[in-house]
């Protein structure tokens, strides 16, 4: 697989991810202001929020910190997806990186100066840290990249995309030429 082939089912996640982040984002700035809550079903509700730290608001003011170890991240998962195998390592991937590009773009834009901006957090169920969807896409890739890790780890030869799983023969062997001493020394 080339590496522009690589990149693009991550990559088009990952700003699908951004803008669905950011347009709700800008929702919740423009209809949450003022103080104003709106109850949705049982204990969640939507609710602003400003946190200038780090995941549960740990690290208040770190922010520009916070963004280069982001950014650094976001380059190392970019230049990481040529070894990713699979649909599931690909999701998660994805899924990590627009959950951290979501976030840095906050940190970036949405403050007095570069890196300094605090994340916007929405949603709100009262018992759990308040969080946003970059922060629900970083926690579904992380899972899913570490149910690929185990999966991966439980079987290793089932770690082949399923279009090479699917074109092997009955006995296994995916070249269809590579199998016929081997068929004809059975016979």
């Amino acid at each position: 697989m080339n590496f522009a082939r690589a990149w693009r089912a991550p990559v088009l996640l990952a700003l699908a991810l951004v803008v669905a982040d950011q347009v709700t984002k800008h929702w919740a700035v423009n209809e949450l202001s003022d103080n104003r809550t709106i109850e949705v079903v049982w204990t969640l509700q939507f609710n602003l929020a400003f946190n200038s730290g780090m995941a549960f608001s740990r690290g208040q003011g770190m922010g520009p910190f916070i963004a280069i170890v982001a950014t650094v991240v976001i380059v190392w998962l970019l230049a990481s997806l040529r070894g990713v195998g699979g649909r599931l390592a690909t999701f998660g991937m994805g899924c990590v990186i627009g959950g951290a590009a979501g976030n840095l773009v906050d940190r970036a834009f949405r403050g007095d100066a570069w890196f300094r901006g605090a994340v916007v957090d929405f949603i709100d169920f009262q018992w759990f840290p308040i969080f946003n969807i970059a922060d629900m896409a970083i926690n579904v890739g992380a899972g899913a990249l570490i149910l690929n890790a185990f999966l991966s780890s439980r079987n290793p030869d089932d770690t082949a995309d399923a279009g090479e799983v699917a074109a092997a023969g009955a006995d296994g062997v995916t070249d269809d030429s590579s199998g016929d001493e081997e068929r004809a020394s059975h016979e």
